[in-house]
């Protein structure tokens, strides 16, 4: 693999700044999961050196991912660590088969209610599971006993008594408070100094130099110490229903969570557009690597690839060292990370997984295609809360179908794409819904740029919200990169496509 100089020089500083993204979001997120910092590190050394390499989509960054760490964590309090190889291995051969069978576009067609209700669920269980990690306290088994836990551990604060627990609270909103002032009002030339890395480097130094005595964060002396094979019998159990369903879960959470990241990461550059099959099969790898490596599930990751983006990378190779640099960090200064207050992650992952609660999707949702979108994001929302990660997507997904049912007996859509001297033409006739978005994703994939577009839906009996946010997004992208689109037919819906 060949990179001009040139491009290389850009990569080579990018890849610093998702270095310095990535090495507390590892930790937190191995933390989150219940299991020791250093396996997040190996994650993203996995992401970076290997998936970087093979990956489908240009300038995403894999690694480990806070919209799996709940289910992690479940897997580990009810069946230990080494139940985490099995189940990665089995999750990362079915995401290389979907790739290699071209199952990419399904994963797409999921719906964007149902998504973004999962992130928000996941985003509340890690804001209240880490609240106990504040108070160096271990997160309970479930998030409605989390919930229940949280005013005693409130009012269980002294300030008459200041003691470890007080300590480490106070640790916690110092990386919070730093975090949220550094990203405010840092100063434009060290804007690529994320707000994360302010709030754990200070935290660190106050517990350092106070003499602190919080819990910190643990690392073997040696890198390849954290590796940890799988046990005898593998075969066995990775042909055990249970594991089969759980790596089931997870490889299409996993999937899911990696395609919306590249979809979101193609619109913030101007380059190649990702490769979603590709793409899978590297993720793929990647989780089977971890799995015999005893380490955390991994995904594309929108935090590190917005980074990786903002930075000013182009090709791959920026993703690639990022895995290089946490490498030879962990090799070289373990030392440094064992000053890292457990409470400072546990702070940093507060502040991401209330920013994973965004009820801007819902508002959106509800604006722009009705009530029943919003109800399905509540519902997965309240469900993964509630019960468990796979359960709320699952309701989720049946809700969604709900959308199909006045249309059972005419769901097929005909896409029709005809090239002329001076515009083309794609034609949809039928019911636009999400069953038809892996034909049209294909479809949209090989439009040309260099002529303009006419799209003809005058023959569209109904849009769901899946397809019509699939479409708007794609016809905005195209606008914003200059491509001239027509849109023709009824005025309701170019309204939800063009808004």
């Amino acid at each position: 693999m060949a990179f001009p100089a040139r491009l290389a020089v850009r990569d080579f500083t990018a890849s610093i700044v998702v270095f310095l993204v990535a090495m507390p979001l590892c930790m937190g997120i191995a933390v989150a999961s219940g299991v020791p910092p250093e396996k997040g590190l190996i994650t993203g050394i996995i992401g970076g050196l290997i998936v970087g390499v093979l990956a489908g989509s240009p300038l995403q960054v894999s690694g480990p991912a806070a919209g799996l760490a709940v289910i992690v964590f479940e897997i580990v309090r009810e069946h230990g660590l080494a139940a985490l190889a099995p189940i990665l291995i089995v999750a990362g051969v079915l995401q290389v088969a979907a790739g290699t069978f071209k199952l990419g576009g399904w994963f797409r067609a999921i719906s964007p209610a149902v998504v973004h209700g999962m992130l928000a669920g996941i985003g509340a269980l890690i804001v209240i599971g880490q609240f106990h990690v504040l108070f160096d306290s271990k997160p309970l088994p479930s998030g409605l006993e989390n919930i229940a836990a949280m005013p005693g551990r409130v009012l269980g604060l002294s300030f008459t008594d200041v003691r470890t627990t007080e300590m480490a609270v106070a640790i916690g909103l110092i990386t919070i408070v730093a975090m949220l002032i550094w990203e405010k009002f840092r100063p434009a030339s060290l804007r690529l100094v994320p707000g994360a890395l302010v709030g754990v480097v200070l935290a660190t130094l106050v517990a350092y130099f106070a003499g602190l005595d919080v819990a910190r964060v643990q690392v073997p002396a040696s890198i390849v110490a954290a590796i940890t094979p799988p046990e005898q019998g593998l075969l066995g159990q990775m042909l055990s229903p249970a594991v089969l369903a759980t790596a089931f879960a997870v490889a299409f959470i996993a999937s899911a969570e990696t395609l919306l990241s590249a979809a979101a990461v193609d619109r913030m550059h101007d380059g190649p557009r990702s490769n979603y099959d590709k793409e899978l099969r590297a993720q793929g790898i990647g989780n089977v690597l971890c799995g015999f490596a005893g380490a955390l599930p991994m995904t594309g990751v929108i935090v590190r690839s917005s980074a990786n983006v903002q930075a000013g990378a182009v090709t791959r190779l920026s993703a690639i060292l990022h895995g290089a640099w946490i490498l030879g960090f962990v090799a070289l200064l373990p030392w440094l990370l064992r000053e890292i207050p457990m409470a400072s992650l546990a702070g940093i992952l507060v502040v991401t997984g209330w920013r994973l609660v965004s009820l801007t999707h819902v508002r959106h949702l509800f604006q722009k295609h009705g009530m029943l979108p919003a109800v399905i994001w509540a519902a997965t929302f309240v469900m993964v809360v509630a019960t468990d990660l796979l359960t709320g997507v699952l309701v989720g997904i049946g809700l969604a179908m709900l959308e199909l049912l006045p249309h059972l007996r005419r769901l097929r859509l005909k896409v029709d794409m005809q090239e002329g001297p001076t515009r083309n033409e794609l034609s949809l006739k039928g019911a636009a819904t999400f069953l038809a978005i892996p034909k049209v994703i294909k479809v949209l994939d090989s439009v040309p740029e260099d002529r303009p577009l006419r799209v003809d839906l005058e023959g569209v009996d109904t849009i769901d919200h899946s397809f019509a946010e699939l479409m708007g997004e794609w016809l905005k992208r195209q606008r914003e990169r200059g491509m001239k689109i027509e849109l023709a037919g009824p005025s309701s819906k170019l309204v939800r496509l063009a808004g």
